[in-house]
């Protein structure tokens, strides 16, 4: 249960009621709560006093003084040991700054070398290539000359004979003079029939070509054809187009041509009606007409003004007739 009176005056040490005559009764009430709840003292325990207080503070400022002055003298001694770390930290720093130099210098001279090396090797290997490859052609060419060396020898046995007949042929015969110039006669016959096949063979070529040429122009030209009657039914189909529509449009103009006639021709019977009503009231009024006919506006104003004035004439002769025939009335009555 909460006090309805809670204490508010209180001393200095903020323990102690200046009201005893009512800070019984509170006390007895705060104690069956714990929100409000002040813990009285010991009876057997002084209170805290000023002096108590100033003594107490005093000897936390002497330690707190020595604290600091342990404190400053461990900071300097911390900053002497920093400083020499420091130091040598720095020395060592340049120490491997100059071993990382020598150690990058090395290894940039131990990547030219390896680069220079690994192009020679490439450059030995790509010859030992061309050379292997040199040497197994050779080896390839000298076998087949091997081969072609034992054909030969049997071919100039095969061909003994021959020869004793070709020598027998030049020594009957007129014509050849040895037989080194029978032989290249009949390689120049050799020749010429293989020079008359291939020149042969070039115009068979060129008239198949030819052919296929005049096959392909024959077709261009059947599309072509094509084309042009496609393109002659669409020309045609336009004409018939155009022709229905200017037939439509010679009609339309016609009528046009009526109508704006007849505009033309009311517009000038307007004209010489507005011309003629024009006169009629000047002479009326026994003016001469100074306008043309082609001035309308001014004509119509001029009509206009004296349409006023008749119908006002007209208004005004109204208006007597009535009051003559009213007074008829009166003085007949």
């Amino acid at each position: 249960m909460p006090r309805t009176k809670p204490t508010k005056t209180i001393d200095v040490l903020g323990n102690l009621d200046l009201r005893p005559e009512e800070a019984v009764g509170d006390y007895l009430l705060s104690k069956l709560q714990e929100k409000y709840f002040i813990k009285p003292p010991n009876p057997d325990a002084a209170g805290d006093s000023i002096e108590l207080l100033y003594i107490q503070n005093t000897r936390e400022h002497d330690k707190m003084l020595k604290l600091q002055k342990e404190m400053l003298a461990d900071s300097k001694r911390q900053s002497s040991i920093n400083e020499a770390r420091v130091k040598k930290m720095y020395k060592t720093q340049e120490v491997l700054r100059q071993r990382f130099i020598e150690v990058n210098s090395f290894i940039k001279d131990c990547a030219d070398k390896k680069r220079i090396a690994e192009q020679a090797i490439n450059c030995e290997s790509e010859l030992h290539k061309e050379l292997s490859e040199d040497i197994k052609k050779f080896r390839t060419s000298i076998s087949e000359l091997m081969t072609f060396r034992e054909a030969l020898k049997g071919t100039v046995g095969e061909l003994q004979p021959y020869e004793k007949v070709l020598e027998d042929v030049v020594n009957i015969s007129d014509i050849f003079v040895s037989p080194k110039d029978c032989m290249d006669r009949c390689d120049a016959l050799m020749l010429a029939q293989i020079e008359i096949s291939e020149l042969e063979n070039k115009k068979l070529q060129e008239i198949e070509a030819m052919r296929q040429h005049m096959v392909k122009i024959t077709n261009e030209a059947a599309l072509a054809v094509l084309g042009l009657k496609n393109d002659l039914s669409k020309l045609e189909r336009s004409y018939n187009e155009s022709r229905a529509l200017c037939f439509r449009w010679e009609k339309i103009l016609a009528h046009t041509k009526d109508v704006i006639a007849a505009n033309y021709l009311e517009k000038q019977r307007s004209m010489d009606a507005i011309d003629t009503l024009y006169h009629i009231l000047c002479r009326r009024r026994n003016l001469a007409p100074d306008m043309w006919r082609r001035n309308v506006e001014g004509q119509l104003d001029f009509i206009k003004i004296e349409l006023e004035i008749l119908q006002g004439l007209l208004r005004e002769f109204e208006a007597e007739n009535e009051s003559d025939t009213e007074q008829n009335v009166e003085a007949y009555c």
